[in-house]
């Protein structure tokens, strides 16, 4: 086995132009872009987190508990898993805190013994109608001032962004 070892580059000639992109002009609109709408993002999910958490809840359960309320009655859990758009088994872990404070139930699917079907309890409503109200609140003083109109471009926007992703990008090394 060869050990090597490696030197950081000691100039920003070496580095800014040749191996990232130059310091000027960074980052450029469509990478600033992405940037924005991540940082949006968490920013976004933090806020209702932190305010979530006050209420014994958070952001990760109202999404789930939303993807069930608005869904066919039918669904399953691995269906909510995709619609939330994380893996199985986190989900499993958010179902079962949900469904030992009452707020979700898991019924057996009478075609298939492995699936079970998801359903929000009574009270399971009244806590994602509190959660709900909450976010409506924040949701409103965030969009003030930005017509309807450019929040159906931008919502159409990021809709084309999300279906592209959904469908799969390949690498960009692929013929």
């Amino acid at each position: 086995m060869t050990n090597r070892t490696t030197t950081a580059p000691n100039d920003d000639e070496e580095i800014f132009g040749k191996i990232l992109p130059p310091r000027e002009g960074y980052p450029s609109p469509d990478l600033g872009l992405m940037i924005a709408i991540v940082l949006a993002g968490r920013r976004w999910r933090s806020l209702l987190d932190e305010r979530l958490r006050q209420m014994g809840h958070s952001a990760s359960r109202m999404e789930a508990m939303a993807a069930i309320a608005y869904s066919p009655a039918s669904t399953t859990q691995i269906q909510v898993a995709k619609r939330v758009g994380i893996e199985g088994p986190t989900l499993t872990r958010t179902l079962d805190m949900l469904e030992a404070d009452g707020l979700v139930e898991r019924l057996a699917d009478p075609s298939d013994r492995r699936n079970k079907h998801m359903r929000l309890t009574r009270a399971g409503y009244k806590a994602l109608g509190e959660m709900f109200d909450i976010m409506a609140g924040w949701r409103q003083q965030l969009l003030d001032g930005i017509s309807k109109t450019d929040i159906k471009r931008n919502l159409e926007f990021l809709s084309v962004l999300l279906e592209r992703i959904d469908t799969g990008l390949t690498s960009p090394e692929d013929p």
